[in-house]
């Protein structure tokens, strides 16, 4: 009986490697900023495990996911260095080992936070260990994701507001934690880039009342308005009454928005005096819209001017100012578009 021949190998097929992403692809991905993903490669050695010529960085799927355990256990709460430990000893495809991290963290120095998102959650234990790396990483994270509007009603203001119940229920205790939350908060949105302004448009004026050294609100509303390419004039706290004045007259606005966070700063004179300010040529004067915004211009504060309007929070907030400076047909009532 003659041997059967031999029969042919299946030909294996080549596989070809994973893909792998350059930052700025995984960061779009997870809904970062490409900055926190090199933030945390840097303080947290949870970086790419290959680079190409000219120190590029490419992310392969392995890498990927634990940047995706890494953004959901500091979305629960979990310190970024805590969150980096846990991620960096999970293998591509395995459970989260157990530990610190995995559980949200809390005790008695906790802030009372209510029903809020988990970023919200997680700031606020890091403004309350004085973890300011942690701090930043995360408003460049939400207001990358979420934009100014959602992260400042959704994330930034709810921690700010509950810093402020801790410092009132402690003594001097957690004023600490407030300057630097404020501090950091104040450089974040700063940061955030306006869109180019249209090449002939009156601005809008943001400036606080000369007693009013609480700005952040009003920061966060320049940087919403930026962003929607609205021309913004910011002057910050404690603007003196004559400056706000004579900048009125310089320059013209379509509004001028005045923040008062109590009623002991709230001057209802200063805000007669911009309502009663006229400017342009002779004969083409012009008038801003004067817009009060913050707690001190609410209830049993001191009379306002008739033609002022309240303001309520940054998104309804925006919306009037959009009217407000939305073109006009001649002839049209202010804020009426045409």
């Amino acid at each position: 009986m003659e041997p059967e021949p031999p029969q042919p190998q299946p030909r294996l097929r080549h596989q070809p490697p994973p893909v792998a992403l350059g930052t700025g692809a995984v960061a779009r991905r997870l809904g970062v900023s490409p900055t926190t993903l090199r933030s945390w490669e840097r303080r947290y050695a949870i970086g790419p495990d290959r680079r190409e010529e000219g120190r590029h960085r490419r992310w392969t799927p392995a890498d990927i996911a634990r940047l995706e355990l890494m953004c959901r256990l500091t979305a629960q709460g979990a310190p970024p260095s805590e969150a980096a430990r846990v991620a960096r000893g999970v293998a591509p495809d395995g459970p989260a080992a157990a530990g610190p991290a995995a559980a949200t963290p809390g005790g008695p120095r906790a802030l009372r936070l209510g029903d809020v998102r988990p970023e919200c959650r997680g700031l606020a234990r890091a403004a309350v260990r004085l973890d300011a790396p942690a701090v930043e990483d995360l408003l460049a994270a939400v207001l990358a994701e979420l934009g100014p509007v959602t992260a400042w009603e959704e994330v930034i203001a709810p921690t700010l507001h509950a810093v402020g119940r801790k410092w009132a229920s402690s003594g001097e205790r957690y004023v600490e934690v407030e300057h630097l939350l404020s501090w950091y908060v104040s450089a974040a949105l700063h940061r955030i880039r306006p869109a180019p302004e249209p090449l002939v448009a009156p601005p809008v004026l943001l400036a606080c009342t000369p007693g009013e050294q609480h700005s952040l609100p009003m920061e966060a509303l320049a940087a919403a308005l930026g962003e929607r390419a609205v021309p913004v004039r910011m002057f910050g706290a404690a603007l003196p009454a004559e400056a706000l004045c004579v900048a009125v007259r310089r320059t013209g606005p379509r509004a001028v928005v005045l923040w008062a966070q109590s009623r002991t700063t709230a001057d209802a004179a200063l805000a007669r005096s911009v309502a009663g300010i006229e400017w342009g040529p002779r004969g083409a004067r012009g008038h801003s819209a004067l817009l009060l915004a913050g707690p001190g211009w609410g209830a049993g504060a001191a009379a306002r001017p008739a033609r002022a309007e309240r303001l309520f929070g940054l998104r309804s907030g925006l919306a009037v100012i959009e009217s407000v400076v939305a073109p006009r047909a001649p002839g049209a009532a202010p804020g009426t578009a045409a």
